[in-house]
């Protein structure tokens, strides 16, 4: 008998590039539609909710750049329906490549306008992008970092104008005092950032305490500030008093004693 060949299907070959003629056939609606025919509406949010996986696929793009995915969303869908309005079915042109561009240009104008960590001017957002283009370009030309002088001949501007595109971009994004400082990322820089500090419980205490030591013997006392305010061993405190590190270890727990029992006592 002959072989048969498994029937596989195959998808409709496109229609001058649309690969869903439905989808051609609701932009040639559109463009018959007056703005305030009734069905406008429905035919927008047809073909809007058609584009959802293309808006969501570019806006993913952005997702790891500090904003949330929710805002790329929305900024995304702001310029899906820009180009569902704007677009001409007669040209012949496929809408993906015509609303790419203006569905990134939104996302792009969203960072732009709420990606500073302070406010400033779009005179100064558009000049630091005009200055770190160009001072990539000058890095490949150049094989190193431009100076201010020579990005400024590259723009046809004030060398103060190129610096000043240079020092808006610390404006982008402020470096948080908990920030990683470790090679491998797994520690934070603590120096600056607020703790609790314990030890001011112990002021009122440190206070009172300093009256009391003048009033222990020369021994014990010279123990205790060489072990707390010395931070010496018993062994080196024995080894400097030429005793031994029992009778050390005996002073300090007297003194101790004693002081505690006064400032209890006060």
């Amino acid at each position: 008998m002959p072989k048969t060949m498994p029937v596989t299907p195959t998808r409709a070959p496109a229609e001058n590039g649309w690969h869903e003629p439905a989808e051609k056939r609701l932009f040639e609606q559109l463009a018959h539609l007056a703005p305030d025919h009734p069905t406008r509406q429905r035919i927008r949010e047809d073909l809007a909710v058609r584009h959802q996986g293309l808006v969501t696929r570019l806006a993913r793009r952005f997702s790891n750049r500090g904003e949330p995915l929710e805002d790329l969303l929305q900024s995304g869908n702001v310029g899906l329906v820009k180009a569902i309005d704007g677009f001409d079915v007669q040209r012949g042109h496929v809408f993906t490549a015509y609303a790419v561009p203006m569905i990134l240009g939104e996302i792009r104008r969203h960072f732009r306008d709420t990606g500073w960590a302070i406010h400033v001017s779009r005179r100064l957002q558009n000049l630091k992008i005009m200055v770190h283009a160009a001072r990539d370009d000058l890095v490949q030309t150049l094989g190193r970092r431009p100076t201010s002088r020579e990005v400024a001949r590259e723009l046809d501007v004030s060398v103060a104008e190129a610096e000043e595109g240079f020092e808006v971009d610390e404006a982008y994004s402020c470096l948080s005092l908990d920030a990683m400082i470790s090679d491998d990322n797994d520690r934070r820089d603590e120096s600056h950032v607020a703790q609790i500090d314990r030890e001011l419980d112990l002021v009122v205490d440190r206070a009172a305490l300093w009256p009391l030591l003048s009033d222990l013997p020369d021994r014990e006392r010279t123990v205790l500030l060489m072990r707390f305010f010395g931070n010496q061993t018993q062994s080196e405190i024995a080894g400097t008093l030429g005793v031994s590190q029992v009778q050390v270890s005996r002073l300090q727990a007297r003194a101790c004693s004693e002081l505690r029992a006064r400032l209890e006592a006060a």
